[in-house]
């Protein structure tokens, strides 16, 4: 396999094809929120190394006992409100605000580009921003959730006060589909990208690490910036390894 080191002329071929992209469409995954200090769940110190890691994220077990979820997710979720939006998110918007950005499909679920003030953003995997009963449907704000968790024990359960019914955010469980209107959002702006860039995922977490082999299949130019190899590093116009100077280099872009 290919392996493209971050070089200038690299670089420059990325910034060039942003520059001139009819339709830039972005993928997003857990290497851009490490810059901001979130440990990956996936990681050495992440949310899967937790006792009953399988049963935190899993729609069966939750309506079972939702006291699991909110304990292995107490401060990996909740402790989301305390951080700031990093390099590439605020470069994505940057690219936003020069009109460069047909949108971004993002594998997280931390909020940041919305923090960032992205407004085309495809969470395809969900988000805490929302929660709804699982008895009445009722909803409530993430920050409704933690003014609810704020004082309480790791045991307590956010409960509706019209039914009882335990809050569940709007992240996708095991044993649920995908959001509709996301997954087909990011599938529409993966098809119509002429130019496409994954930022900080390996591609292992289907289905939305097929969207940069849809965008190929459709013509588009791909770009790839991540610590780690991916599946797709051969059949990328350029395969850069580092998401700070990735950002720093779009926010030299007038």
């Amino acid at each position: 396999m290919l392996w493209y080191t971050l070089t200038m002329d690299n670089m420059e071929n990325l910034i060039a094809a942003v520059k001139g992209a009819k339709s830039l469409g972005v993928l997003t995954g857990a290497g851009v929120s490490t810059l901001c200090g979130i440990p990956e769940f996936r990681g050495p110190q992440g949310l899967y190394r937790q006792p009953d890691a399988e049963r935190i994220f899993d729609i069966d077990w939750f309506d079972r006992d939702p006291s699991v979820y909110y304990r292995g997710c107490r401060s990996l979720v909740y402790g989301l409100k305390g951080f700031a939006p990093g390099p590439v998110h605020k470069a994505l918007k940057h690219l936003e605000d020069l009109g460069l950005i047909a949108g971004i499909a993002t594998q997280n679920i931390d909020m940041l580009h919305q923090k960032a003030g992205s407004s085309r953003v495809y969470e395809v995997h969900g988000s805490p921003l929302l929660h709804h009963c699982r008895r009445c449907g009722r909803k409530e704000t993430f920050a409704g959730i933690c003014a609810m968790l704020d004082g309480q024990d790791d045991s307590f359960v956010p409960r509706c006060p019209a039914c009882g019914g335990a809050y569940k955010p709007d992240i996708t469980f095991f044993g649920e589909s995908l959001p509709e209107a996301a997954w087909s959002a990011a599938h529409d702006l993966a098809a119509n990208s002429d130019v496409f860039l994954v930022l900080g995922t390996s591609l292992t977490v289907y289905p939305a690490a097929g969207l940069p082999s849809l965008a190929l299949r459709n013509g588009a130019e791909l770009f790839i910036v991540n610590g780690q190899h991916t599946s797709l590093d051969a059949y990328a116009a350029a395969r850069l390894d580092n998401l700070t100077v990735f950002a720093d280099a779009i926010l030299d872009i007038r």
